[in-house]
């Protein structure tokens, strides 16, 4: 059953701000020592964002029957730490050099970059010893293949070997759906996983998640070139700055927005093969396909 963009809306939004209370929960205080530190990951967690993975694992865990917050809430927030982790690594002069970061200065450019790598590693083993509160190995695997070599970090690599070569559609794809997408599929399994889900289901929300994975980081690629600086936060044309590949670069404009269209089609189609259980998620589906930071 579909509902209207309002209602989505509604619903992102309110899950948004249970993440944000969480996530303050969670983090370290900065009035623990090492208070530089505890402050630094502080710093980039709660500066803002979508909260995309943490609302797609607890919309998997709660629409399939998952009702103990004791067990999601500490996975939802992990998923955002190594998300936010992520993105404080690929600001740093050796990877993308970047000095905005949700309309405000990169982690490296508030403090430095030995602070910033270590929070990134910080936040990488708070969300493993959160994931593992769950008691579940394969949600802690789930999590740990996502990161790794044949996940995001090896989007990664991909990504960096690529930059000021020319690159056909099919070494585009592989960087996007393993830097960006390999962690939006994992949050959206890893809340099936904990709620006990089938395996014909959970192949199902994994369908649903690589499309919207592959579609998410098409359309970062699009408002890097169109997008509104004030909305995105950081510069536009870094990508291009940076000799980045990207979609619209390798398969053109055009192209770009026809395919992340169909991609987040695709995605509320399989939605709606979970009937019921599938509302929120074709709500995600269309919110992403809408974003416009």
């Amino acid at each position: 059953m579909a509902v209207g963009i309002e209602e989505g809306i509604e619903y992102i939004d309110r899950k948004r701000q249970q993440i944000d209370i969480l996530l303050d929960k969670y983090l370290p205080s900065e009035e623990i020592y090492p208070y530089a530190l505890h402050k630094a990951m502080r710093y980039s967690v709660l500066a803002g964002g979508k909260r995309i993975r943490p609302i797609l694992t607890m919309t998997a865990y709660e629409s399939f029957g998952g009702i103990d917050e004791t067990v999601i809430n500490p996975a939802a927030c992990a998923l955002e730490f190594i998300h936010t982790y992520s993105l404080i690594h690929d600001d740093l002069p050796c990877m993308d050099d970047d000095d905005l970061r949700r309309g405000m200065p990169t982690l490296h450019k508030k403090f430095d970059e030995a602070t910033a790598v270590l929070a990134g590693d910080a936040l990488h083993d708070l969300a493993f010893g959160l994931v593992a509160q769950s008691g579940s190995a394969p949600a802690v695997k789930e999590m740990a293949d996502a990161i790794g070599t044949f996940g995001m970090l090896g989007g990664q690599m991909a990504d960096v070997e690529a930059e000021g070569k020319n690159v056909n559609l099919d070494q585009i794809k592989y960087i996007h759906t393993h830097k960006t997408g390999a962690l939006i599929r994992a949050s959206v399994r890893i809340g099936a996983i904990l709620a006990g889900v089938d395996d014909a289901r959970l192949a199902t929300l994994s369908r649903y998640g690589e499309k919207i994975g592959f579609a998410f980081q098409i359309i970062d690629d699009i408002l890097d070139i169109e997008g509104d600086q004030k909305k995105l936060g950081k510069e536009v044309g870094s990508d291009c700055k940076n000799n980045k590949a990207t979609y619209p670069g390798t398969a053109g404009m055009e192209q770009a927005h026809r395919d992340a269209d169909r991609l987040i089609d695709e995605a509320i189609a399989i939605s709606m093969e979970l009937g019921s259980k599938g509302t929120h998620f074709g709500s995600i589906a269309r919110y992403i396909g809408q974003r416009e930071s």
